[in-house]
This record gives C-alpha cells, sequence and structure tokens, in this order.
C-alpha cells in the first residue's frame, strides 16, 4: 500500500522502496489587495494567511494541483482583511485548522463577522505541525498581536516578514537563521507622497513605526540579516499604487550588491498571480 506523502520506486526485485516527498513552497499572491503562501512538506500542507476569497484560494492551489480540502493547517499572522478574507470558506465551512494567538482570532472573528474554531499559540512560541517547527514572534504593526514566522523544514527554513512598520532587533534576530525570507516592500517613499487617492492620515499610518515598510526599510532589512546560507527574497506585499515591481528590486538588490551579497536571488511577487514554486 503506497504511503501518504511519498513517492513509490519500483525495485529491482519488485519490491517497493520510497523516498520523502520534496519541501515545496508556492507564494499563492502577494499584495495590498491579498496574501496567502502555500507549504507542502512531507508530512503537513499549510497555508500562510489565506487573503483571498475562498475560491480564488481554491483556483491557485488548483494551478498547482493542489486542493483546500488536503489542507492540514492555516498559519495566521494577524487579523487584516488582506491575510483573512478566506477563512470564511476555509475555516468556517471546511473546517481547516487555524493556529493563530487569541487576540488574532477574536479580531479576525469579528472582522469576517462568522465564527471558526483556532488553536491558539502565545506569540514568541515555537510549535510542530507535522515536521514543521513553527517559530513564532512578535512584529510591530497596527493589529491586535501581529507576528511573523520562522518555519523550520528539512529542506530549509522560511522567514515571514509581510507587515511590519520597522524591524526590531528581536525581528532580525528571529528571522536571521532564515534561506528563504518572503520580506515586505510595500510602498516607494516617492509615490507614496505624491499619491492623490490617499488621505494624508491613511500616508501617516504607512509611515508609522507600525506601518509598512518601505522599499528603502526593505533593503535595510536584508542588508542586516545578510548570510552565506541566505538563498532567496520574495519581496511581497507590493502596493498597486505607490510602488512597481522593479523599484523594490532595484532598491534591494542594489544594496546587497553594494554589500557583496551577490549569492541572494530576488524575486517580487504579485497579487495577480502565484509565484513558480520552489523546491527547497
Amino acid at each position: 500500500m503506497r504511503r501518504e506523502g511519498a513517492l513509490s520506486i519500483e525495485g529491482y526485485s519488485g519490491a517497493t522502496y520510497y523516498r520523502a516527498v520534496s519541501v515545496q513552497f508556492t507564494i499563492l499572491g502577494s499584495g495590498s489587495g491579498g496574501n496567502c503562501a502555500y507549504l507542502e512538506t512531507p508530512e503537513a500542507r499549510l497555508l500562510i494567511d489565506a487573503g483571498f476569497s475562498g475560491r480564488q484560494i481554491r483556483e491557485r492551489l488548483a494551478s498547482i494541483s493542489r486542493t483546500p480540502e488536503r489542507l492540514t493547517g492555516i498559519l495566521l499572522t494577524h487579523e487584516h482583511q488582506d491575510h483573512t478574507q478566506g477563512l470564511t470558506v476555509l475555516a468556517a465551512k471546511l473546517g481547516i485548522p487555524v493556529y493563530c494567538n487569541r487576540l488574532t482570532h477574536e479580531a479576525t472573528e469579528r472582522q469576517l463577522e462568522a465564527r471558526f474554531e483556532a488553536l491558539h499559540f502565545v506569540t514568541g512560541a515555537t510549535f510542530e505541525l507535522g515536521d514543521v517547527t513553527v517559530e513564532t514572534f512578535s512584529v510591530p504593526h497596527d493589529a491586535q498581536d501581529p507576528v511573523g514566522f520562522l518555519l523550520r523544514t528539512r529542506g530549509g527554513n522560511i522567514g515571514f516578514l509581510t507587515d511590519l512598520g520597522h524591524a526590531t532587533k528581536l525581528v532580525l534576530e528571529r528571522v536571521r537563521p532564515a534561506h528563504l525570507l518572503v520580506l515586505e516592500a510595500n510602498h516607494d517613499l516617492k509615490l507614496l507622497q505624491d499619491d492623490l487617492k490617499r488621505p494624508w492620515s491613511t500616508k501617516q499610518r504607512i509611515l508609522s513605526r507600525h506601518g509598512h515598510l518601505s522599499n528603502d526599510a526593505a533593503a535595510s532589512v536584508a542588508e542586516q540579516i545578510i548570510s552565506g546560507t541566505l538563498a532567496r527574497i520574495y519581496l511581497g506585499h507590493l502596493s498597486r499604487d505607490c510602488n512597481r515591481p522593479e523599484l523594490a528590486h532595484a532598491a534591494v538588490g542594489n544594496r546587497l550588491q553594494r554589500v557583496g551579497a551577490t549569492h541572494v536571488r530576488i524575486e517580487s511577487t504579485s497579487q495577480d498571480a502565484p509565484c513558480a514554486t520552489v523546491t527547497l
């Protein structure tokens, strides 16, 4: 009988041997209008945030031949709608387990006007989901109890910094072991300042120490955590109106080039389509 999560190989004698499925990671979409990523290991199939509609998440999972029903859990960074809107279907209707802290759970239920079961962790705690070790840590953002993640897998460590106004020493220390980092590069400062659609109060919130990282701020974070083992940075949560992928890429890429970190691959994400799946 074929085991779940394994690939079979027929040996010479006719006996069946097994090798573990690789660790695979896909950003299903990232931007001010929605954020969601998918991590698959031999023992876990996880979403990190669910910021698109249930239908959109189903379609994006289908594009990589996966379905929501096979998920083993959803990790939430915080309660804002661009990270939670799919929970009405995924958690409330399909019953996919949600992992978040208590304040995020309560705030998300109020926002969605829907109840769902959640398994609470205390911010700063570490726990296991199958063969994934989940490390949680506090980030400065205008939400109830927002967190970042470092996900340790047998293929490598994945860091998540998707919404934060500045990087504290704690944040830098916790994501420094990452081999792959999802890093917010929300806005270009000049484009935000010149934007006519946003009132000054909104701009102040974005620029505050509990708002969002600019391209230059993201470049500073990347420079401070650089290591010989960090191989890839995904620039996420880009504003449609106040940023451009080429501006974010240039800001971070030029900074890393100046410090000699030419081994790090930099990629921009989109909220319109998934990124290519990466095998760790």
